[in-house]
């Protein structure tokens, strides 16, 4: 250690009857470079100096672990009159003595090569085995786990909100980027110690782009590909690559600094002359006081800078979103057939593991073929051609083994997921109250399929609503019954005629709204099947299972 080097030095400086002026130590600062911090102010402490000053060290390898950082330290020390000495070599400026301390030279920047040689070895053979050995990413640290030594480990709450954002993205929760960093910046444990509390786009991407929250790691620079690792996953390897391609599927929008909870619908209502998204802004009257107000300002159009009153269009607004409320009856079916497809997915589950399986045996095949095809191949074009296909092949095999460790049981309970996603159903408006910006623009994704035209005269136009609330009956209404039969029936009696054969009768047989058993033979039953579908396949989107 640095106490033992000194001690030895400090012993060296007694003996020869030299007194000790300063001490200079270099921490943590390779010996391969020549410009070091300590050893300048050195050099500028003998500066200072009158006279001759001798510069002692322990070993030549603690001088300089590189021959031509050695000599152009000797040269700089010469230059302003220091002498440099040792208690384990004697320096002298004769050819023999020149000689040894280039050897000695030599060997220590041999030593330094070889431990960097070794260290790498040893960290890429740790890499090969599934341990992350460098810095542990945001929401994760190290910690020592027996059987395993130094484990990354979630790192709380950090790693929850890591696990947000990007289940967030890779569902289309977060459209953007920009969404993500808004999301970030909204959690006060994540901006702590951050200047200004801002989040860089550099850290978003980091962020979407490692693979370690998947469980896994990589090092191309040290061709260790893609591979399981040993730590604790925060999102499953599909939802690591659905955030991959959503990330190719177009450039990165730049935050908007106007969206913010003064006007929530900013950019989702439209003007119904030119359907352009209406702004918002805050006027302000003669008397000084400010009045917030939406507008349109498309040139040409008819409503150009015509104002709207935030209270009259938000208050349309949320007189709409009241009446998306399922009648009772029709919300209890929905019920039912959703727990029942419940449990038909998890029998379902077995085949599907089946399946993986098999996929898996088949790129197991291919790759073989395609090793074959590169000890064959004639060219090196070729050769990374197939290595490349083989690569990805890998990757493939890796996300179905993946998919089969997390499809034995699903993430979250009924229960939990039940009450996720009928609680929303059931009554969007609750959200909608929260002050929470991301909630409300939450309820906008999920509740309709598109911005909402609004006419300074007549409000709202009519909506489009997504599948389940068209389904569900969210429109207002409290009853909904099946027509019977004699209402599609002819006021007057229409005369025979006669065919060749009897025609067959499309008129069905009296139905009227019954419930539970009722609605299994209407034309309900299937759009709530598909509404049902929608519903899995949001929640799949998200990884609920």
């Amino acid at each position: 250690g640095l106490e033992s080097q000194e001690t030895r030095c400090r012993e060296y400086a007694t003996r020869k009857g030299y007194p000790v002026l300063e001490t200079f130590f270099e921490r943590a600062v390779t010996g391969g470079i020549a410009d070091r911090p300590s050893f300048n102010a050195m050099l500028d402490f003998i500066r200072a100096q009158s006279g001759k000053v001798v510069v002692i060290i322990d070993d030549i390898s603690r001088f300089a672990r590189d021959i031509e950082s050695h000599w152009a330290l000797r040269r700089a020390l010469k230059e302003i009159g220091g002498e440099l000495e040792s208690p384990s070599v004697t320096f002298g400026e004769d050819s023999d003595a020149i000689l040894v301390e280039n050897l000695l030279a030599s060997v220590s920047q041999h030593q330094r090569q070889k431990n960097g040689e070794q260290t790498k070895n040893r960290m890429r053979a740790r890499l090969l085995n599934g341990y992350w050995c460098f810095a542990a990413p945001p929401g994760y640290k190290f910690q020592k786990v027996r059987g395993h030594g130094n484990l990354l480990v979630r790192d709380e709450p950090l790693a929850s909100i890591y696990q947000e954002a990007l289940e967030g993205f890779a569902s289309g929760r977060f459209d953007t980027q920009a969404e993500v960093k808004r999301f970030l910046e909204s959690q006060s444990v994540y901006t702590d110690g951050k200047k200004g509390g801002v989040v860089r786009f550099e850290d978003v991407i980091r962020l979407l782009t490692r693979p370690h929250y998947a469980g896994y790691i990589e090092r191309p620079d040290w061709d260790v590909s893609l591979r399981k690792g040993h730590h604790e996953a925060i999102i499953s390897l599909e939802t690591y690559e659905r955030i991959q391609e959503r990330i190719k599927e177009g450039a990165r929008v730049p935050a908007r600094r106007d969206i913010n909870t003064d006007f929530p619908l900013r950019g989702f209502i439209t003007c119904a002359d030119c359907d352009n998204p209406l702004t918002a802004c805050w006027s302000k009257s003669k008397t000084g006081k400010k009045h917030p107000y939406y507008m349109c300002f498309t040139k040409g159009c008819e409503s150009y800078r015509k104002s709207i009153r935030r209270d009259a269009l938000e208050g349309d607004f949320e007189a709409l979103l009241k009446t998306l409320r399922p009648s009772r009856k029709l919300f209890h079916y929905f019920s039912v057939i959703f727990r029942r497809e419940w449990a038909l997915r998890a029998d379902q589950m077995q085949a599907v593991k089946r399946q993986l399986r098999s996929d898996i045996v088949k790129i197991e095949s291919q790759v073989e073929k395609l090793v074959d095809h590169i000890v064959d191949a004639e060219s090196e074009t070729a050769a990374a051609a197939f290595e490349r296909r083989i690569s990805k092949l890998e990757r493939e095999k890796l996300i179905k083994e993946d998919e089969i460790a997390t499809s034995t049981q699903p993430q979250r309970s009924f229960r939990d997921v039940f009450e996720l996603a009928f609680g929303f159903l059931s009554n969007p408006w609750k959200i909608w109250e929260s002050d929470s910006l991301a909630a409300k623009r939450t309820v906008l994704k999920l509740a309709f399929e598109d911005r909402l035209p609004y006419c300074r005269k007549t409000g709202l136009r009519t909506p489009k609503t997504t599948l389940p609330f068209k389904v569900l009956g969210g429109n207002g209404r409290t009853e909904c019954e099946m027509a019977e039969r004699e209402g599609f029936e002819p006021s007057e009696p229409v005369k025979a005629q006669r065919f060749s054969r009897p025609p067959r009768s499309t008129t069905p047989a009296p139905l009227r709204w019954r419930g539970l058993s009722g609605a299994r033979d209407s034309g309900v039953a299937g759009g709530v099947q598909d509404a049902e579908r929608w519903i899995f396949g949001a929640m799949v989107s998200r990884g609920d299972g």
